[in-house]
């Protein structure tokens, strides 16, 4: 079997024989280039310095030293897939007894590329590799142009291939759907679905629809298909996971509470649900569900190299609105004494300790730890806008008004916190703070007026992209403001009569003419901005509806 010479393969199993074992047993198919790991923290940093081709995972991991307290393959596999540390193409095999295949296969979360239950032969391994190499190279070229980032091109390569591979067909048309997804073309994404339910009622498709129509906010009809899906598939898991989103989208927070409580109860050990589960008990103000769920979210993580600090300020959140502080204290030392060091960590803490500090009505103590805690977010990278959000309230209680105010111009001007200037400004009004929402409005139309002014430089110099760019940054902070509105709008459609029509800006000008319609159907300029997008239409020959 010399042609799988150059294949890669990761062996993560903490007993050394199975090692051994398998490491012989991949040499009898010319496979040597071989890695090991013994447990998933050593999974993980092996993997972070290079890809492999194929991951042979033992179910069982333990912690690597013999003792059954580590995470298991599978939450091994959900790490990996978060974190995006093994490509859509690697081979990921799970080696388990029976007696576990069964338990984990009905409610199995993230499916890994094939299960080998032991014991086994080898040319029963050999048979699953030769399998799963076989279709990898068939799905390689779409997926090497995925990770180019030629989406378009694999989506038309999907189609191509599905002529061609009738065998794999449904699966092309699947990674294809899943593709237009990526582009946010929910409604062709959708299409597709539905032609593969013409032909085979199967579940992913069921699940594919119903995201397509989450994503377009057609609420009511993603609630009957998943309704509709876990009626025949009950331990479909991720159905429950956007059914209870879905819930929620339409208010229904006690409903998404239940659907997740019926989630855990069927499959207990997926760390992304039980947290999603804590945060909606919290909302509903059911605060024993969400220390339950929380509490598990922290021990369940405890062997994750993926470890996250808010996750115990979620817990210590909910313990303070138990009234529970000699609990709220434990997590606190925990955090300090298991995690390390970070401007995350301290952030955390700093933020978990106020909040404790507050609820001892230590106010001056409480002032302290957030002003750390505000310190500390400046120098943290990937916390979340909610912590940080949750943070600015804090700040308000104890009368941080300054500190409050730097946090959200910092959340504003961050692109990546998808806050906008409206948001801020109702964080203020919601607290009550109508004063500083006042002078964050101050603040927000005086930056407004800024940008305008250097995209009319940038335009009057003649450099159109760079003011449409200046005005859709500008957008993203305030997406409703009026001034803006038409400004930017104005400046697309300058660069599209100057430097030629381009379709995802044409169908940009388009939706900002629409919102501005929304807003205010009488604005003076609407009806000059639409004739001239109009007559930008006619110019390149593009069909109209007038």
């Amino acid at each position: 079997m010399a042609e799988y010479s150059d294949l890669s393969v990761l062996i993560v199993d903490p007993n050394p024989g199975m090692r051994g074992s398998l490491h012989n047993m991949l040499n009898q198919a010319g496979i040597t280039k071989i890695d090991y790991a013994v447990s998933s923290g050593t999974a993980i940093r092996q993997l972070g310095k290079k890809p492999f081709d194929i991951v042979l995972c033992e179910y069982d991991l333990g912690n690597g030293s013999g003792e059954n307290n580590g995470q298991d393959g599978q939450q091994l596999l959900e790490d990996l897939r978060l974190h995006k540390l093994i490509l859509p193409s690697t081979i990921f095999i799970m080696l388990t007894s029976e007696g576990v295949y069964s338990k984990v296969i009905g409610a199995a979360e993230l499916t890994p590329t094939d299960y080998v239950l032991k014991p086994f032969t080898v040319d029963a391994l050999l048979q699953r590799i030769r399998k799963a190499v076989e279709r990898r190279d068939v799905f390689l070229p779409i997926h090497q142009l995925v990770e180019m980032g030629s989406i378009r091109k694999a989506v038309a390569e999907c189609l191509i291939a599905e002529e061609k591979n009738p065998r794999y067909a449904i699966d092309f048309a699947r990674l294809r759907a899943e593709l237009l997804v990526t582009l946010e073309e929910l409604a062709e994404a959708e299409v597709v679905y539905q032609v593969i339910l013409m032909t085979r009622p199967i579940a992913w498709a069921h699940l594919g629809m119903a995201r397509c129509q989450f994503g377009q906010q057609k609420y009511i009809e993603a609630q009957d298909t998943l309704q509709d899906l876990l009626t025949h598939n009950p331990k479909f898991m991720a159905a429950y996971d956007l059914l209870a989103r879905t819930h929620e989208a339409l208010g229904q927070q006690e409903s998404a509470k239940k659907i997740l409580e019926d989630a855990v109860a069927i499959s207990p050990n997926m760390v992304h649900r039980l947290r999603h589960l804590g945060e909606v008990a919290y909302e509903t103000g059911d605060v024993g569900v969400a220390e339950k769920a929380f509490k598990q979210v922290v021990a369940k993580a405890k062997y994750s190299e993926f470890r996250d600090p808010e996750d115990h300020v979620k817990l210590v959140k909910t313990l303070v609105k138990k009234g529970d502080a000699n609990q709220a204290s434990g997590v606190i030392r925990d955090m300090e004494r298991s995690l390390r060091a970070s401007a995350n960590v301290e952030a955390c803490r700093a933020i978990a300790a106020g909040l404790l500090q507050e609820m001892s009505g230590n106010i001056t103590a409480a002032a302290a730890e957030l002003t750390t805690a505000v310190n500390a977010i400046g120098a943290s990278r990937g916390l979340s806008t909610g912590l940080k959000i949750g943070l600015v309230h804090s700040c308000l209680n104890v009368k941080l008004d300054q500190q409050a105010s730097d946090l959200m111009l910092n959340l504003m001007n961050d692109t990546e916190s998808g806050v906008s200037m409206d948001d801020a400004v109702q964080v203020f009004e919601k607290a009550g703070r109508h004063d500083l929402a006042a002078g964050m409005g101050e603040q927000i139309k005086h930056h407004v007026e800024e940008l305008i002014a250097h995209a009319a430089e940038q335009r009057g110099q003649g450099d159109l992209r760079a003011a449409v760019d200046t005005l859709n940054a500008a957008l993203r902070k305030a997406p409703a403001n009026m001034s803006l509105l038409p400004a930017a709008t104005s400046a697309i459609l300058k660069q599209l009569d100057d430097l030629g029509w381009e379709v995802p800006l044409a169908e940009q000008c388009a939706f900002l003419l629409e919102r501005m319609r929304k807003i205010d159907p009488a604005h003076p300029s609407l009806e000059a901005l639409q004739a001239q997008y109009s007559h930008t239409q006619r110019k390149y020959g593009i069909a109209t509806t007038a």
